[in-house]
């Protein structure tokens, strides 16, 4: 077995066969496999998957209920891999045609790689215009530590995963950020898949948007707790909170909120601040 996909799931009953037809219609010459790693879904997600078992053969399905998170998933999934390299995508998303031959070949070069991600074909265009992300982009090269790449279209050699000691399970969100920083701090370089493009798919209400803004911001205080021994920069300041509390306000006085789009960016923008404040309050990461 050359390569393995590694599927993390939870209650994905509404996305996740879309992504098993994309990957049924992936072509490759080498011999891969398809892992579903299970968080303990309550709806139809296994039937469904179940159901892809005679279109990809090389597809199980693995119980990963032991903990929460994602991390903890997908390293039940690598823990059970064949492939020499393993690729990890999501299963509320969709990967576009030629992207498992592309991840294949990259990773046949390199020990560490990203795919692109495409942000119109699954999303509303108020949502795309809220995240002001371009249609397509790739890995973040110019953050300020270090490259930023998403668990979402990330391939590494398992030899690799095994010597980092796969995700850190006590991360429930960013753990892909953490996971890519760990491989980078021991001097890994990460490659951009031009051709491996993954159908993105954003949070699709107000309200999820929002929340997961708050995680975002709550887990950005632990990361930079536990990469500050290796050099990473402070980027949170007490200048940010007391400036997102006077431009909230400031927002609807001077009718900067004027439709659904621009109240859910300042709704976000307030959420993602509280949530770094509450994570500095809760991992004893001070603010500057």
């Amino acid at each position: 077995m050359k390569l393995s996909v590694i599927i993390p799931c939870l209650n994905a009953e509404k996305t996740i066969s879309l992504q098993l037809e994309a990957l049924a219609k992936q072509q490759w010459s080498q011999p891969w496999e398809v892992i579903i790693a299970d968080n303990g879904s309550s709806d139809q997600t296994v039937a469904i998957a179940q159901s892809y078992q005679q279109r990809l053969p090389n597809l199980q399905i693995v119980d990963a209920s032991l903990k929460p998170g994602a991390a903890w998933a997908r390293n039940v999934g690598a823990s059970v891999a064949k492939g020499e390299a393993l690729v990890f995508c999501d299963a509320d998303d969709e990967v576009a045609p030629g992207w498992l031959a592309a991840m294949g070949e990259a990773l046949s070069k390199y020990d560490l790689v990203g795919g692109m991600n495409e942000h119109c074909k699954l999303n509303e265009p108020w949502l795309v215009k809220v995240h002001g992300y371009p249609e397509i982009d790739g890995i973040t090269i110019n953050h300020p530590y270090l490259p930023l790449l998403s668990g979402n279209n990330l391939g590494i050699k398992r030899s690799l995963h095994q010597a980092i000691g796969g995700f850190d399970e006590n991360v429930l969100l960013l753990e892909d950020v953490d996971y890519c920083w760990r491989i980078q701090e021991l001097g890994v370089k990460p490659y951009e898949v031009k051709d491996a493009l993954v159908h993105y798919r954003f949070r699709d209400s107000i309200i999820d948007v929002c929340r997961r803004a708050w995680n975002v911001g709550s887990y950005e205080a632990l990361l930079y707790k536990k990469h500050k021994p290796m050099g990473m920069p402070q980027l949170i300041s007490w200048k940010s909170f007391v400036r997102t509390g006077v431009m909230f306000p400031l927002r609807f006085l001077l009718l900067k909120v004027r439709d659904k789009i621009t109240l859910t960016q300042s709704l976000m923008d307030l959420a993602w601040r509280v949530g770094q404040l509450q994570g500095c309050i809760k991992y004893g990461c001070l603010p500057f």
